[in-house]
């Protein structure tokens, strides 16, 4: 046996898995040796457009669009970064804003974990809602036949700024880039179209996809609409540090993002798997069990069809009880059931997305979660609840067999194996 850490909440969870166990993690990239100067030497030579400094007027009004607290962007640094580029703005000239989707409001705390007490206390912050349409405006009709609705602020703005961060996407392909706009910025009734249950269904909306993939392509065609005018992109690792940085023009240097990113965070395996043990990569990203569907996709990815597949997230925000996934998996008994039920062109209810692909993994996969939810909860989730990992672990060999194939997934989706 060998002992592996699982990234759960703050800490790790400690697990002994066989030694013939494929440990999948991402080919490990230290952080910049010096993270500021590398982000200030992308914004003054970027790709694609001139430097950012050059671009902006002292006059004019500018927004930085931001991710909120369910991704790990280092906002509090990127953003105090390019302030100090854009010194010769008045910050009253200036407004933040925090690109929600449609997640909940961030707490004054939350903004000010997220972004540091200095920016909060002398930038204006605000939160995107896509619910009140008073604070949207329709910018145009995409291909798709969707009307684009973005934040009136943002499309306002003299000049627009999108950080990010990139990495594999569950079924956009990649993060960042016109995601930070696009469903970021988006009205409910633009998200809702962008996560049609057709658009997530499509074999080419998946990890690592750009070309041919409908969703990256629909978020590119609704940012474009009202165009960023420079994006501060970064890559991180699993400590979340620093280790490339791209800016410039949204789609060109994004491009270049997410070619780095494939060749250092996805993972070619011979054969799929009986058995995969899958994380959410820890805080912040397993705060819940809505956004540890990624974790199992990515393990979806490598299991055998009828394998199983047990998720290590904490969850330590619920399901969560905001939105509409809790209520929609309640709505069907089965994974096959809600999937027919989502598949019905006359339904619509904004998150379900996730409950889709969470469908789509449990029809392939047994799925079983360790988390710090209650059994009952875990049970109406539709998953099977784990107490100790270990002893989940061997319960499944005794059904595969001794020698079943095991992978374990310790940063679950920032590295996204996939079968040769």
């Amino acid at each position: 046996m060998k002992k592996v850490k699982l990234a759960y909440g703050k800490t790790n969870l400690e697990v002994a898995v066989p030694d013939q166990a494929v440990v999948i993690e991402p080919r490990y990239l230290a952080a910049l040796a010096d993270e500021k100067a590398a982000v200030m030497a992308a914004l003054r030579q970027p790709i694609g457009t001139p430097p950012l400094k050059e671009m902006v007027k002292s006059n004019q009004t500018v927004v930085i669009v931001i991710s909120d607290i369910t991704r790990p962007t280092p906002n509090h640094k990127l953003v105090p970064w390019l302030l100090e580029e854009l010194s010769h703005v008045p910050k009253n000239n200036i407004t933040v804003i925090n690109g929600l989707g449609s997640h909940r409001a961030n707490t004054q705390e939350e903004l000010i974990q997220m972004l540091g007490r200095e920016v909060v206390d002398t930038i204006r912050v605000i939160n995107h809602d896509a619910f009140t349409k008073s604070e949207l405006v329709k910018v145009g009709t995409n291909s798709h036949g969707s009307t684009v609705y973005f934040h009136k602020e943002y499309v306002n703005a003299d000049f627009k700024i999108v950080t990010g961060f990139i990495e594999p996407h569950f079924f956009a392909g990649f993060s960042g880039g016109p995601k930070g706009i696009c469903p970021a910025l988006a009205g409910i009734e633009t998200i809702l179209d962008f996560h049609n249950a057709k658009m997530i269904g499509h074999p080419l909306s998946t990890w690592g996809v750009i070309e041919g993939n409908i969703l990256q392509g629909a978020a590119t065609e609704n940012c474009l609409m009202a165009k960023p005018d420079f994006m501060l992109n970064v890559t991180l690792n699993g400590d979340k540090g620093i280790t490339a940085v791209f800016a410039g023009d949204v789609i060109t240097a994004h491009r270049q993002g997410c070619n780095f990113v494939k060749e250092h965070a996805m993972y070619e395996v011979e054969a799929p798997f009986d058995i995969v043990i899958t994380t959410n990569s820890g805080y912040p990203l397993d705060q819940n069990l809505y956004q540890t569907v990624k974790g199992m996709s990515a393990a979806a990815q490598v299991v055998k069809p009828g394998g199983a597949i047990i998720a290590v997230s904490e969850c330590s925000d619920g399901l969560p009880n905001h939105g509409n996934y809790a209520k929609i998996l309640k709505m069907r008994q089965t994974p096959e059931e809600l999937l027919e039920m989502i598949n019905d062109e006359q339904f619509s209810m904004f998150d379900q997305w996730e409950a889709q692909v969470q469908a789509m993994i449990q029809v392939k996969a047994d799925c079983y979660l360790y988390s710090s939810l209650d059994e009952e909860t875990v049970h109406q989730a539709k998953l099977k609840p784990v107490k100790d990992v270990e002893t989940t672990l061997n319960q499944l060999m005794n059904v595969y067999g001794a020698e079943a194939r095991i992978a374990v997934l310790p940063l679950g989706p920032l590295t996204i194996p996939y079968v040769k």
